[in-house]
C-alpha cells in the first residue's frame, strides 16, 4: 500500500509540473488577450480564466519536460516570453479597433463626449466600438477559438523554446502594420465624411463669409458621425472579427 502510495505521489507531483508549465504559457496569454484580459476584469477572474483554459488545453497538448531544477527557470522563461508574444499579437487588435474609435470621434468632433468614461482614455466612439467588438467576438465562439490557439501554439513554438528571430521580428512588425492599417480602415467613412464636411464648409465660407459657418456645422457633422457610426458599425465589427479570426487560424501565415 506504501508503494502504491508512493507512486500517486509521484504520479501526482509530474501532473501539477506539467499544469503549472501549461499555466505558465496560458496565464501570460490571458492578461493580455481581447475580452478575457480587459483592464475591468478582476485579477481573480482573470486566474479563473487561465486555469480553466489550462485545463482545457494540458489534455491536447504534447507532454512537458520532466522537472528538472537547472532547466526550470530557463523552461519558465521561455514559456512566459511566448506566451507574452502570443497575447500582444491578439492584443493588437483591439488597439486596431480603439485607433479607430479615435479617428472617427476625432473626424466627427465626438473626441472630447465622455472621454474618460472608462479605464482607457477613450472617447464615447471608441468605448462603443471596443464593447461592441468584443461582445460580438465572444458571441461567436472566441473562447472557442483561443482554445484552439493556444493548443496549435505548441506545433510552431514547442515547450521550452523561444519563437526563432528571424519570425519574431518580422512577425511583430507585420502585426503593429496591420493593426494601424486595420484601424485607418475601418474609420475611412468618417474620415471621408469629415473631408466633404471641411469642403463643404469652406467653400460656404467663401460663398458667403458673413455667415457663421461653424454654427451651422458643427451640429450637422456630429449628427452625420453618429448615423454613420449607426450604419456602419455591425460592418466595421464584423470586419474586425473576420480579421481577427484570420490571424488566430493561422497567426504566422507567410512567414
Amino acid at each position: 500500500m506504501m508503494e502504491s502510495l508512493g507512486d500517486l505521489t509521484s504520479a501526482s507531483q509530474v501532473l501539477l509540473w506539467q499544469a503549472f508549465i501549461v499555466f505558465v504559457r496560458v496565464g501570460a496569454m490571458v492578461s493580455l488577450l481581447p475580452a478575457f484580459g480587459e483592464q475591468s476584469i478582476p485579477a481573480q477572474v482573470k486566474l479563473g480564466i487561465a486555469f480553466a483554459f489550462t485545463m482545457i488545453v494540458l489534455p491536447a497538448i504534447p507532454t512537458p519536460p520532466p522537472l528538472e531544477s537547472k532547466a526550470a527557470i530557463g523552461l519558465i522563461f521561455a514559456e512566459s516570453l511566448t506566451g507574452f508574444f502570443l497575447g500582444m499579437m491578439l492584443r493588437l487588435f483591439v488597439l486596431a479597433l480603439q485607433t479607430a474609435g479615435s479617428i472617427a470621434a476625432q473626424s466627427t468632433s465626438l473626441s472630447q463626449l465622455f472621454g474618460g468614461a472608462g479605464t482607457d482614455p477613450l472617447p464615447a466612439m471608441g468605448h462603443v466600438l471596443v464593447v461592441g467588438g468584443l461582445a460580438l467576438a465572444t458571441i461567436m465562439g472566441l473562447h472557442v477559438q483561443i482554445a484552439e490557439f493556444i493548443i496549435h501554439s505548441y506545433n510552431f513554438v514547442p515547450h521550452g523554446s523561444v519563437i526563432p528571430p528571424d519570425i519574431l521580428t518580422p512577425a511583430g512588425i507585420t502585426e503593429i502594420s496591420r493593426a494601424f492599417a486595420l484601424g485607418f480602415t475601418l474609420a475611412a467613412p468618417f474620415v471621408v465624411a469629415s473631408l466633404i464636411y471641411n469642403i463643404t464648409l469652406g467653400v460656404i465660407n467663401k460663398a458667403m463669409p458673413q455667415l457663421m459657418v461653424a454654427f451651422v456645422g458643427a451640429p450637422a457633422i456630429t449628427a452625420g458621425g453618429l448615423i454613420i457610426l449607426m450604419l456602419a458599425a455591425p460592418l466595421m465589427l464584423s470586419l474586425w472579427v473576420e480579421s481577427m479570426g484570420r490571424f488566430i487560424s493561422d497567426p504566422f501565415g507567410g512567414l
